[in-house]
């Protein structure tokens, strides 16, 4: 887990060690085991022409993987075997201009690659020398000489790395399949003339606000100046709480996955293809517990203290009793939460007395408005999800123990755990009787009760298309965005369903909401304490099997996580396996009327102010009707305030 982050000018203009300091210091928390910078200059004939390249990185290190060789930006040994790099001086300068081999390769890295040990041996079949003892990042250097562009191909893990090729001039931007570890790009360009930046956080870029050709970088007095509000993302915001498509709450950003940009007019930025069409084949339980164990352990190597989040629900369960096995020494933890309705802690210690984990419930000191304000500032975005503050806070926690921690993330979205998955099916069957739920009970009642998911599926009903199917956990109907934007709403969030409306909505949140909001939330919370999180649900190989297995074995007549539970059934007790899901919640509603933690007096001193969400305009009378309807008790808004609420925060911290 790392930061990393750098610029790539083709027009032969210098880069300006600004904009540099503008990424470190942004990316600063999240590595504070080394600081690293690289530069190199590169003349090319072009067509008869001269053209200047130069490229400038900077790394934050989390040590995890090979703490005494591993530094970065790690530059590949040189090409002559003249000068060839003893073991003893691994190619990893701690700064300063590359030294001189025309074929050299430099990368900066963040996140662990699961199957580096297994890939070096097979480089060193193929001739490769290593510097390094055992680091996962000098095998991706050997592993682009080896396979070029099919290097993604081959690797296991979550990652997103920049890598320089002298020889053609070239920058490889690449990012994990889910996005597991962000980076963020964006470019100006004129002609054939590029200046790339990208960063592990969107908010470094949008604060080089004068990235353009023929000017100087200056530090703004505010950092989003004269950026135009992304009123296409704000819409989608206020539907899901994050990222949607792509996009970020700022234009001239948007996350990478793979991208190529050289001093030629050939530059790509490619989407990734996450769920490639194929074929339904049947995995049988027994081949998928093979797969999670080859995946848990494949995640638990580590050069420092490693453990395991434990819910004592099934995913986090399972995930425990599998790793347990491959270290016995296994440490587990738990949270105790303020309120007994939200807690879990006396079910993580049951299911850990059970597996025989040394185990911990950490009692933490939780200031709600104080940590969601620095969450935000961190993330440097919106973000509507309140679970961010409990995964936080269990971060916060861990990370006195351990530096790397299990959690099962990806697991209700690949073995259909979630309510809605079922709902999706009635939406599509019995849209037309769902429309006459009223409007009503959408917020009016508790939103784990029957009759608020009822209501829910009315406005879905009223919102979707005949034919399609909406993000089914959208804050705020299509009514209320109109309401809060004073004009008419875009189109509900909405895709063709599969022959499975079920699949349709779990292929969804594969792609939008497991990155865009679960995955986001992780790293968010975990790198704002130096905590390295992984998820061994997001294995390709689970993956892989999960998304082509067909229905009727993932669920057998709606039972939601069928094949977890049955496995999970060999190694715990049914109790256990039992449990209805409970989710990583907290009594955000209540705290906004009882102002516990003063989240109260944060909420409306954020949304009392002239313009609380900066260039962006939302009707203050509708924003008060929330407000007193949340106060009242008769409606539960507790989800879109807190929306709103981050929203304003992120507006005011710019």
């Amino acid at each position: 887990m790392c930061g990393i982050g750098g610029i790539l000018r083709t027009d032969g203009g210098p880069i300006d060690p600004n904009w540099l300091n503008i990424i470190d210091a942004r990316i600063a928390h999240r590595g504070p085991d080394g600081c690293g910078t690289f530069t190199d200059r590169v003349e090319q004939t072009i067509e008869g022409a001269t053209r200047i390249t130069e490229i400038a990185f900077i790394h934050r290190r989390l040590a995890i993987i090979d703490l005494d060789d591993g530094h970065q930006p790690m530059l590949s040994p040189p090409s002559s075997p003249d000068l060839q790099p003893s073991a003893q001086s691994p190619p990893s300068p701690e700064g300063g201009i590359a030294p001189t081999d025309p074929d050299l390769i430099a990368l900066i890295f963040n996140g662990c690659i699961y199957n580096h040990r297994e890939l070096r041996t097979e480089l060193q079949s193929l001739g490769h020398v290593f510097a390094t003892h055992h680091s996962d990042t000098e095998v991706l250097i050997h592993g682009y000489r080896q396979w070029g562009k099919d290097l993604e191909d081959h690797l296991e893990g979550m990652y997103a790395f920049a890598l320089w090729d002298r020889a053609n001039a070239r920058l490889v931007l690449s990012r994990d399949t889910f996005g597991e570890k962000p980076l963020f790009v964006r470019w100006s360009v004129a002609g054939n003339d590029k200046i790339v930046a990208f960063a592990s956080d969107a908010r470094a870029l949008a604060q080089l606000d004068d990235l353009t050709h023929n000017s100087q970088p200056q530090s703004p007095a505010s950092p989003d100046a004269g950026m135009p509000p992304n009123t296409t993302y704000l819409e989608r915001y206020l539907q899901l709480g994050y990222n949607w498509d792509e996009h970020t709450v700022y234009q001239s950003s948007t996350p990478a996955n793979a991208c190529v940009f050289t001093s030629l007019p050939t530059s790509t930025a490619e989407p990734e293809k996450i769920l490639p069409d194929r074929p339904r084949i049947e995995t049988s339980q027994a081949e998928f517990e093979k797969l999670l164990d080859a995946a848990v352990a494949q995640r638990l190597e580590a050069d420092v203290p490693l453990g395991c989040f434990l819910s004592g629900g099934v995913d986090s369960s399972l995930l425990a009793a599998l790793a347990i096995r491959h270290k016995p020494d296994l440490q587990t933890f738990t949270i105790r939460m303020p309120d007994d309705r939200y807690d879990e802690s006396q079910h993580a210690e049951s299911v850990a007395d059970h597996l025989g984990a040394q185990h911990a419930t950490l009692d933490v000191a939780i200031n709600p408005a104080e940590d969601l304000v620095h969450l935000i500032a961190t993330l440097g975005q919106p973000f509507g999800d309140s679970s961010i503050l409990p995964t936080y806070w269990v971060s916060r926690a861990a990370r006195q123990h351990v530096r790397v921690a299990l959690s099962g993330d990806g697991a209700d979205e690949l073995f259909l755990g979630y309510e809605r998955y079922m709902a999706a099916r009635a939406l599509i069957r019995h849209r037309r009787a769902l429309k006459w739920i009223p409007r009503s009970w959408f917020g009016k009642w508790h939103p784990k009760s029957r009759k608020h998911k009822l209501g829910r599926l009315g406005e879905m009903a009223r919102d979707s298309y005949v034919n399609g199917i909406i993000a089914m956990e959208s804050i705020f109907s299509q009514r209320q965005i109109a309401d809060l934007l004073g004009r008419p709403a875009l189109d509900p969030v909405w895709v063709a369903p599969d022959f499975d409306p079920m699949l349709t909505l779990r292929n969804t949140d594969l792609q939008h909401y497991l990155p865009g909001d679960l995955l986001t939330k992780v790293d968010t919370a975990s790198m704002a304490v130096a905590l390295e999180v992984r998820a061994p649900y997001l294995d390709s190989n689970v993956v892989r099997a999960a998304v082509n297995c067909p229905t009727y074995m993932l669920a057998p007549n709606n039972s939601r996580k069928h094949i977890l539970r049955s496995i999970a059934a060999k190694y715990l007790p049914q109790h256990i396996i039992d449990r209805p899901k409970m989710g990583f919640a907290i009594p955000i509603g209540e705290w906004f009327r009882n102002d516990f933690g003063n989240m109260r007096t944060l909420l409306l001193d954020h949304l009392s102010v002239p313009h609380p969400f900066g260039q962006f305009t939302l009707q203050r009378s509708a924003i008060d009707t929330l407000l007193a309807q949340h106060d009242s008790g008769d409606y539960d808004h507790s989800q879109r305030l807190f929306t709103l609420l981050t929203l304003a925060i992120w507006a005011q911290l710019a």
